[in-house]
Order: structure tokens, then sequence, then C-alpha cells
């Protein structure tokens, strides 16, 4: 995952009034901490870090750049959204360091077909990981190509990029391949939908402070 320059100017206003005029002016509240370093109150340009999400995640490195002075590399730690309008209320970033080793959340895509007449269950779709802060992967991979009925997919299956160590249990599960229902099955339910089928600490600041 390459690194996304980003510039950002300090806050001074806090509270519902000032996070709102931040974001009319079209930038996103935020945070920075982490690394022993006091919190910083940012703001960060809302098209350029929505861009830097849409292509890279919560995985997304970036390097920050604040107009008082300073550079920071950072993750995303949390995000907070508005539903309704689709945009960002407010962002937690963690300090991180070149070569330093993080637990992160990484997202695992399902591969391959499973055998016919079966239904692949999704049961987590995240995996924590052990990996170079600066090198993190944007998803795992598993693969669920000619599994049958009763077959399980754990995170001990997840194939791991080299350098990335598993943080979860071993046993977690990530996908379960069941038969697909008959027809006798769906009415004996007595309903006919067809079922869906997936392959695929911060510091106490909300959205309006």
């Amino acid at each position: 995952m390459s690194e996304v320059k980003i510039s950002a100017e300090p806050r001074t206003e806090f509270g519902k009034g000032g996070a709102r005029r931040t974001r009319r002016a079209g930038k996103v509240p935020a945070v920075l901490y982490g690394h022993g370093e006091k919190p910083r109150h940012i703001a960060l340009p809302a098209r350029e870090f929505a861009a830097a999400i849409r292509h890279g995640g919560m995985t997304q490195v970036f390097n920050i750049e604040i107009s008082d002075g300073g550079t920071a590399l950072a993750l995303a730690k949390s995000i907070q959204r508005d539903p309704i309008k689709d945009t960002f209320d407010h962002v937690d970033l963690i300090i991180v360091k070149r070569g330093e080793k993080v637990t992160v959340d990484i997202p695992v895509q399902l591969t391959g077909e499973p055998a016919r007449d079966t239904l692949v269950m999704h049961e987590n779709d995240r995996l924590a990981v052990l990996a170079d802060a600066t090198r993190l992967p944007d998803h795992l991979e598993a693969s669920i190509d000619g599994l049958g009925a009763g077959s399980q997919v754990t995170a001990a299956d997840v194939k791991l990029p080299q350098g990335v160590e598993l943080a979860a249990d071993p046993a977690l599960v990530i996908a379960v391949v069941t038969g697909a229902p008959t027809e006798a099955d769906m009415d004996a339910a007595g309903g006919d939908a067809a079922p869906v089928e997936t392959t695929d600490e911060a510091p106490a600041e909300t959205a309006d402070a």
C-alpha cells in the first residue's frame, strides 16, 4: 500500500458549531495521536481524504503535512460517517513509524467457486493481522474453490503475504459452505424467497468535537 500525501490545518474551534463550520469549509475534523505525542486537532481536505479511503480503505497510510509545522505518518483508526449524506463527520488518526508492526483488520475476499448446489455464507469479512504499518495489504484471499456442503474456511486457511502474521484465532470461521435449499425445502418453509450468496484507544472526541 503506497503512502498518500495529504495536507492538514490545525483546528482551534471545537464543539458542534466548530465541527459544522469545518465541514462546511470542505474539511473533515480529525484528531492525530499516538507514540506518546500530545493529541493534535486538525482538519483534512474532504475530497482528498475521501478519494484515498475509497482507494485504500482503512489500511491506507497517510503522510500528513500540517500547515503550522510537522509531519506524521498515520492510519485511520476510526471514521465516523453521515449515513444520509455519505460524508465524513470525524476521523481518528493514529501515528505510525516506518518499520513498526501494527495489528489491523484486513478485508478478506473469497476466491474460486464452491461445488454445485451449495451456498456460501461469509461469517467474518475482516481478519486481524500483524504487519509493517507502511506495507499493509489492502485485502487478503481465502479459497472456496471446489468446497462441498459442510466445509468451513478458517483464519488458518487465509493466504498471508510475506511479512504478514496472523493475529486472530486460527480457528476463527471466515466462511461456511452449506447445501443450497431444494424446492421441497422452500415449500416446507412456506416461502419462495431465494437465499443470498456472498462471495466476497482513541481520545474521547466525537464527530461534534
